[in-house]
């Protein structure tokens, strides 16, 4: 009895030396304040819609916040905190954009019940930033304002990422 346990127990050695753990540490959640960008058109060969992964995910503490160039004035650009909704003048939803996200991505799409009747300066080539805001900072952000979370996170320009979709 004594000799099969000494075997088992050196085969063990062998089979835990062996093991590595390098995969858990290259997906592991790693807790991180980013920006990144992502120029797409929404049609029908996406559904009018676009998904971005998180290469690693976050934590899913962190908040994810999606932002649409809406233009600009004379202090710069004007980013439109998603979700957004645009109303026909009796009141019913036109069209819209929302976003959901897990720990790994994020899916960006429009809504509304006829899309493709919406203008193309809706639907073609719309700039969208993504933020990922660790959990510490989210409660106590103004997420309303592009502005004041990129100044709360002190992300400067150069450090936006720019995704190639």
């Amino acid at each position: 009895m004594k000799k099969i346990i000494t075997l088992l127990a050196i085969a063990g050695l062998f089979v835990l030396q062996s093991c590595t753990t390098s995969g858990y540490f290259e997906t592991a959640p790693i807790a991180r304040n980013e920006v990144f960008e992502v120029t797409t058109s929404f049609n029908s060969n996406n559904n009018y819609g676009r998904l971005v992964t998180f290469n690693p995910p976050i934590y899913s503490s962190d908040v994810v916040l999606v932002y649409r160039l809406s233009g600009s004035n004379s202090q710069g650009d004007v980013w439109e905190l998603l979700p957004e909704t645009y109303y026909f003048n009796n009141g019913a939803l036109d069209f819209g954009y929302k976003f959901d996200y897990t720990n790994r991505d994020v899916d960006i799409y429009m809504i509304g019940s006829d899309l493709q009747s919406v203008t193309a300066a809706f639907r073609l080539n719309q700039v969208l930033r993504i933020v990922i805001v660790p959990a510490n900072y989210a409660k106590t952000i103004n997420k309303n304002s592009y502005s004041d979370v990129i100044t709360a996170l002190d992300i400067k320009d150069n450090q936006i990422q720019k995704i190639n979709l």
